[in-house]
């Protein structure tokens, strides 16, 4: 493991969202939380040995560990200060190979017993115009937020609504709340180094809002357009919402890594996908545009399987389509700060009487 170092005072960075709005972002303290262990930046893949232990194929057990046994995952101060220019940081070998292949195989049992009956089968897409007119408009999509469903890639339903493609290699995400209702993926959400880092980050009561399982199929795997995460998870004051995206394979240029402008979360957020009112039936609409964004700005961030990378609400992201003959799998999930915070009551996702958004620490 790489070396430790103490922290016996509080640092604070904060990511502030530019001059007229001081006190939104995140504030960080490099210890907080009496997190007093700090990990260098080669330390994750030491950190993460021994978290989890395979059982049965599907099943994953976390094992309890004395604070003594499982040390306290800081950031180190550069690794901070990377975060609060670009907006996002990666954090190499984070899960390992092992918790990988957990969740792949629970994934590969969830698609084995799929049922979408054909009139849910929706094509999911990130196309402003497409949004609006297929997920944006149906409840499949619109209640989905405390289920766990399926959504698929454009061109692979004829008109009938049967499959043109092998079921399992014709969707595009499935989600909303795996981290509330299968054992797997909240063990990996609520996993005690996920805490331990949440924990140094300063969030004193993160909530987890939203959790998809991301599959970029080979060849036709659909490109995410460049958008900001507040977009459709917008909040008051801004800055509570934070992004943790793990690569359960290689996401590399060639099969459709993320896309990021570093520093684009100091500028606001350009544009909000609001929900119609519950009395007028499903549908969404947005407010403002998405910029012009200029593709030079963007830098590629290739990510080897396990890294998880760390997302702010506001930095302008995408993907390309993948037409690699190699898939690009990932679980993603979002966490919101909830002291303090006012989810918009026009997001299109909101918390329900099942399905309260739960809380990280547990």
């Amino acid at each position: 493991m790489g070396a430790r170092n103490s922290c016996s005072s509080p640092v604070v960075l904060c990511l502030k969202l530019g001059p007229s709005l001081p006190s939104c972002g995140l504030c960080i303290p490099i210890c907080a939380l009496g997190v007093s262990t700090l990990l260098s930046e080669d330390a994750w893949g030491s950190y993460t040995q021994g978290s989890m232990v395979l059982q049965s194929p599907g099943a994953i057990e976390l094992r309890q560990q004395s604070p003594a046994a499982l040390p306290m995952a800081c950031l180190s101060p550069s690794q901070l200060k990377k975060f609060q220019e670009d907006g996002f940081l990666l954090l190499e070998g984070f899960f390992t190979a092992d918790e990988c292949v957990v969740m792949q195989q629970r994934i590969g049992e969830i698609v084995a017993e799929m049922d979408v009956p054909l009139h849910c089968r929706t094509e999911f897409s990130t196309q402003e115009d497409e949004q609006l007119q297929t997920q944006g408009n149906t409840d499949y999509f619109l209640s989905s937020g405390d289920k766990i469903r399926f959504f698929f890639e454009k061109g692979v339903f004829d008109e009938k609504g049967n499959f043109l493609v092998p079921p399992e290699k014709s969707i595009n995400k499935i989600g909303h709340a795996l981290h509330a209702h299968d054992p797997v993926f909240r063990s990996i959400t609520h996993s005690p180094k996920v805490q331990a880092l949440v924990r140094s980050l300063g969030l004193q009561i993160p909530v987890v809002v939203q959790s998809m399982y991301i599959f970029k199929q080979p060849h036709f795997g659909g490109e995410v357009s460049p958008h900001q995460d507040a977009t459709f998870l917008y909040t008051e004051p801004l800055g509570r919402v934070l992004g943790l995206w793990i690569a359960t394979e290689d996401a590399m240029l060639e099969n459709g890594c993320l896309w990021f402008i570093p520093g684009s979360h100091t500028s606001g957020v350009s544009r909000r996908m609001i929900r119609a009112p519950s009395d007028s039936g499903p549908g969404t609409s947005f407010l403002g545009s998405e910029p012009a964004w200029d593709n030079n700005l963007f830098v590629p961030l290739p990510v080897r399987r396990g890294g998880l990378v760390l997302i702010h609400g506001e930095v302008v992201h995408k993907s390309e389509q993948n037409l690699s003959d190699h898939s690009r799998q990932a679980y993603t999930f979002h966490l919101m700060e909830a002291a303090g915070t006012v989810w918009s009551p026009g997001n299109w996702l909101q918390p329900t009487t099942e399905l309260p958004f739960p809380p990280l620490y547990i």
